[in-house]
């Protein structure tokens, strides 16, 4: 009894430690031990190919059992019974338990945001919102269609809340370079920060800028203040203050302004506002001509225009657009090529 039980304990301990390095070690010895014992008992026909003994093995530890291959000696058949059937399907459920095990941890850390995200020129989002950030990602969906990847980066113990839609990042700060640098903050064209704490949202941003200043870097702020203080460390950052007052103000006067206003921003359905950037190479044109381009050939609205020197809503007809100009317009869907003036 004494011997059993140190047997019980020892196999117990053995299975515990049982990692990759020591199940492939038993692996080793198994097929070792099973073609001494089949070469011993005169089972020459099982074991003088190794690619007929290795199919026997997997049939067997498989269960499969095709039966084109058997054990002919009494001696064979024990041998088999006693410790090639017994020893294969141990291993073989031991095995596939550790693949499984292996696939599962890998879905887990991507779900938990664990892994690091191998893409370039993505959208990075910092910071959870709720119901603000998953219609965030869902107007970022619909406007990119699968241009450009989506990389949510979070602080909460969470999960990814869009599995198999965008990618997901849990970090401990949005300073840690670390963290940050799985979530490819380098690589990002786009990061666009959204926190609950106007503080945090400042320290993201400034960090951000350091890490990656040829990303367009949009911050929201609740209070107005902070935008100015980071316009004065970072004058490429795009503030976006908190406008919901002044909607408010604004129906209250002009009746219906809130429909607008919401209708110019949503992206999926009714007319909305975009942007795009006049040709470096073009030549100056006459707002006027654009404005009757743009109407006619797609039918959409010139709304305003920049030139570097602030945005210019409602600009004149004679004004002229230079070239590189960021010029404005609204109409039902994104405008993908324009035919500029020669």
């Amino acid at each position: 009894m004494t011997i059993w039980l140190w047997v019980r304990r020892w196999a117990h301990q053995q299975f515990n430690q049982l990692n990759g390095r020591n199940l492939l070690m038993t692996l080793v010895i198994y097929v070792g031990l099973s073609w001494i014992l089949l070469e011993l008992a005169g089972e020459q026909d099982l074991t003088h190919s190794a690619s007929r003994f290795i199919y026997y093995l997997v049939v067997t530890a498989s269960t499969v059992g095709y039966g084109d291959f058997s054990p002919q000696t009494i001696a064979g058949q024990w041998v088999v019974s006693l410790f090639v059937i017994p020893g294969g399907l141990g291993l073989f459920a031991i095995g596939i338990g550790r693949l499984a095990t292996v696939f599962i941890s890998y879905w887990k850390s991507s779900l938990l945001g664990k892994r690091r995200i191998n893409v370039e020129n993505h959208i990075l989002v910092l910071g959870w919102n709720h119901q603000r950030t998953l219609h965030l990602i869902k107007m970022l969906q619909h406007e990119e269609r699968t241009r450009r990847h989506i990389v949510l980066c979070v602080r909460p113990e969470m999960e990814n809340p869009l599995p198999g839609e965008i990618d997901f990042v849990r970090v401990v700060s949005f300073t840690d370079t670390a963290s940050m640098d799985r979530a490819g903050i380098g690589s990002a064209s786009c990061i666009i920060i959204d926190n609950e704490e106007d503080d945090v949202t400042l320290a993201a941003a400034l960090y951000c800028a350091s890490r990656n200043p040829q990303a367009h870097l949009l911050a929201y702020f609740h209070d107005e203040t902070l935008s100015d203080l980071l316009k004065s460390h970072c004058p490429n950052a795009e503030c976006i203050p908190s406008v919901a007052v002044e909607m408010l103000a604004k129906a209250a006067v002009d009746p219906g302004s809130s429909g607008l206003h919401h209708e110019l921003l949503s992206t999926h359905h009714g007319m909305t506002q975009y942007a795009v950037r006049f040709p470096a190479n073009g030549v100056s044109t006459p707002i006027s001509q654009l404005f009757t381009l743009f109407k006619a050939e797609h039918d959409a609205t010139l709304i305003g225009i920049d030139r570097g020197d602030g945005i210019e809503l409602n600009p004149a007809l004679d004004l002229e657009v230079t070239p590189g100009t960021n010029i404005f317009y609204i109409a039902d869907e994104r405008i993908d090529q324009f035919n500029w003036p020669d």
